[in-house]
């Protein structure tokens, strides 16, 4: 299953492919990358979907963080990780970058670590903290709290590994398209009414890669990212698997021998995979992403050289209102739902303690640029596609590469066209992860402004100021 006959395609990488626009080679940089099982040991709980009833206790496919490093110590590198987990804690993040700061003095705007959002990896201390609507057993919160920590480690020695690997290397990248993200907000008479697959919603379908090859053409490693929720699998799907981003991982390691390939997530909160769905579905998305990412790998691509500038901020997200303890009471009443009950439970024993409710979102937003080639983000949170697709329309869509997932995941970030609508990425999330009320609707404006001032004025589409 893993190395089908069209694989032969991609190994025959020309070295025409690492040539710039102007017809000269790319620059060979230091590059390095690894690999390092994070698959839980069992049985723990899954995070993703409520309904499961208990621990998994089974793997169907091992989960896998990796790591890119890129540029020499002089040039200040920089440290992707793409981990196969439902996000990224702050506290997680942290750990990363404190870590990597002492042992190398990387900046922490040079450290991107992101997920894929697999719904059928381990839950998390520091991720969607009222994910079940219940206080689990002491012994499952221990696991839980247990594989944390672990993580945190082995993130930082993929991380360490990927620096200890560098090597000259030409990095090359393009753009294709895989089409089965599709819409899954259900919105009638202008209010949003259950999941489905709604095909002329918006959703993004690029899949932009990254190229890294040694001086002879040989693929080392591979960065692909699309913009769909790993979701592939359900509820009823009780144990531990990496989805379609994992299978698309592992179909194109297993054609370029000791390569590691990272997938990320794109602006995805609001698209579903199409069908299939359950197990058979994931070799079929699975093989869409590989199959378009060897085909980019096997073509002409556009060459980069070194991350030249890096850029991180910690914005606060407001929200749209003040929350009171009268009507967080009222939230506990007869008929709520057991999601928005637990929430109110939790956010007035903070308030029983002396603790004022949030009163903003940490969120953060960062951005690498490949001198004037390539502009990436990195956005925190489950965002919408809304907000690649209107990045794209006022910024140069042909050198500007979107992530989501990035950093830290505090919860959905829905757009401004989304609050009249409401529904789960509006309202009903925000009980999952802990937070009094939905964000303002100016939330769209303020986060594509920030990106906007991160990045160089010559970054604007044609025709916008």
């Amino acid at each position: 299953m893993l190395s089908p006959r069209w694989f032969l395609l991609a190994s025959l990488v020309a070295v025409a492919g690492h040539v710039r626009a102007d017809g000269e080679p790319g620059p060979l940089v230091p590059v390095g990358a690894a690999r390092i099982d994070i698959t839980p040991d069992l049985p723990i709980r899954l995070s993703g979907y409520q309904s499961r009833a208990t621990e998994a206790e089974r793997v169907e496919m091992s989960l896998t963080a990796r790591a890119l490093a890129i540029g020499a110590d002089g040039e200040k590198p920089v440290v992707v990780i793409a981990a196969e987990l439902i996000g990224i804690g702050e506290p997680t993040r942290a750990a990363v970058v404190a870590a990597l700061r002492a042992s190398h003095g990387i900046e922490e705007s040079r450290v991107a670590v992101c997920a894929t959002h697999t719904h059928t990896g381990p839950a998390l201390a520091d991720v969607i903290p009222y994910m079940f609507s219940r206080d689990l057993p002491e012994a499952e919160t221990a696991r839980i709290a247990a594989y944390t920590e672990a993580l945190r480690g082995k993130l930082i020695a993929v991380a360490r590994a990927a620096l200890a690997d560098r090597k000259p290397a030409r990095l090359a990248w393009g753009e294709g398209r895989v089409d089965f993200a599709t819409q899954r907000r259900v919105v009638v008479d202008g209010q949003w009414k259950a999941f489905g697959l709604v095909a002329a919603g918006p959703v993004d379908h690029a899949l932009p890669v990254l190229r890294v090859t040694d001086a002879a053409g040989g693929v080392r490693a591979v960065w692909v990212n699309y913009a769909c929720h790993c979701t592939t699998l359900g509820g009823a799907d009780n144990f531990v698997h990496a989805d379609w981003a994992g299978d698309a991982a592992q179909r194109l390691e297993a054609a370029h021998a000791g390569a590691a390939v990272l997938v990320t997530i794109g602006c995805g909160a609001d698209a579903n995979p199409g069908l299939p769905r359950g197990l058979p579905g994931v070799p079929v998305h699975g093989e869409k992403v590989a199959r378009e990412t060897a085909r980019l790998l096997a073509g002409p691509l556009r060459a980069l050289g070194p991350v030249t500038t890096a850029n991180f901020r910690r914005i606060e997200l407001t929200f749209d209102r003040a929350v009171t303890r009268e009507e967080l009471e009222r939230r506990r009443g007869k008929g709520a739902r057991v999601q928005t009950a637990y929430a109110a439970t939790k956010l007035l024993e903070q308030l029983d303690q002396g603790r004022a409710l949030p009163a903003t979102v940490p969120y953060p937003v960062q951005t690498w640029q490949f001198g004037r080639d390539l502009a990436m983000v990195f956005l925190g949170g489950e965002v919408v596609s809304e907000y690649s697709l209107r990045l794209k329309r006022e910024l140069d869509a042909s050198r500007l590469w979107v992530h989501a997932y990035a950093n830290h995941v505090p919860c959905y970030i829905p757009s401004a066209r989304m609050f009249p609508e409401g529904g789960y990425e509006v309202d009903g999330s925000m009980d999952y992860y802990g937070w009094p009320t939905r964000l303002a609707r100016t939330t769209e404006d303020q986060i594509v402004g920030e990106v906007r001032a991160l990045l160089p004025p010559e970054m604007a589409a044609r025709g916008r100021p």
